[in-house]
């Protein structure tokens, strides 16, 4: 499966560096370098990252309904990001964007460490994010309602919705270095999810405790969650969607799904981009790669729930 998955995400990629907005056909130098491969670069790091933190957290809270959104942390990203439009400080001063998202994550990985105490369990990891989640919620409308114009109003909102138009390399170089640290940190953590599957008392009388490995988990979707919100925008279902994917073909052990969620999440919104990029063809204008990946995801959602898995 998983060099099935190797096979794909190349093919994908091929793909993606061919394709431009409803073209198909190979680009000069600096269209490639400059508009196609950091948007390449992105939706593998941002989908893989996402995948993988949505795999790790449905193990580590034993909960199927977990992805990194539930802890909030993707929130506080982007309200970071919604602040430097505000105050137009993103209009000047065009990394203030991201920037403005890393420094909301931050935040809410402080608050949700934290609000879940010194030893976070399952439940209280949840209570937390759920918290951090409303706190960001709350003052991300009221940044929408203060909004100094309509257009202030207008591009914060488009930006919610998701996107890897427009991104360049220096997007990349930003957020590259902690998704990248944030994904070994989940790679090692293969252990520690397969041991809490017995209950945390068990886990740890096998020398995993499941503090340790609840706390690494929340920092390393910290680590990915907040830079892929702060370039990205609102990329969601993701991690809720590849971990269920791949579950009918590799089994219920977490570990087993680590590599192969980095894989398909990063196949997911490698594809969910082309798809944005040809609907030009059939649709007036592309839609936001978030509300796609909503499309894709929360369909399948609905047939497991159906299924009762």
């Amino acid at each position: 499966m998983t060099f099935r998955l190797m096979l794909l995400l190349v093919v994908l990629t091929a793909v993606s560096l061919l394709i431009g907005d409803g073209t198909l056909a190979l680009p000069d130098l600096a269209i490639l370098t400059e508009i196609r491969l950091p948007r390449t670069l992105l939706a593998l790091l941002i989908g893989g990252g996402l995948g993988l933190s949505g795999a790790v957290l449905q193990g580590a809270l034993r909960n199927r309904l977990a992805d990194p959104g539930l802890l909030g942390i993707t929130g506080t990203a982007g309200l970071g990001s919604a602040v430097m439009f505000y105050w137009g400080l993103a209009a000047g001063f065009a990394p203030a964007l991201p920037l403005g998202g890393l420094a909301g994550a931050g935040v809410g990985a402080a608050l949700l460490l934290g609000f879940a105490g010194r030893a976070p369990s399952g439940p209280s990891l949840i209570l937390a994010g759920v918290a951090v989640s409303a706190i960001a919620s709350a003052l991300l409308a009221l940044t929408l309602s203060l909004a100094p114009n309509p257009f202030a109003l207008a591009e914060i909102t488009f930006w919610l919705l998701g996107g890897l138009q427009d991104r360049t390399l220096f997007h990349v170089a930003l957020a590259a270095p902690p998704i990248l640290l944030g994904v070994a940190i989940l790679l090692r953590l293969g252990p520690g999810l397969d041991a809490l599957t017995l209950g945390e008392d068990t886990a740890a009388s096998l020398g995993q405790p499941p503090a340790r490995t609840l706390r690494w988990a929340s920092l390393a979707t910290a680590l990915i969650a907040g830079p892929a919100t702060a370039v990205a925008g609102g990329i969601g279902f993701v991690g809720l969607a590849v971990p269920h994917l791949l579950r009918p073909f590799l089994g219920e052990r977490p570990g087993a799904l680590l590599a192969a969620s980095f894989l398909g999440g990063a196949a997911l919104l490698l594809l969910a981009d082309i798809v944005t990029r040809l609907a030009p063809l059939v649709l007036p204008q592309a839609p936001p790669l978030g509300v796609l990946t909503a499309l894709i995801g929360a369909p399948y959602l609905i047939v497991v729930a159906r299924r009762g898995d």
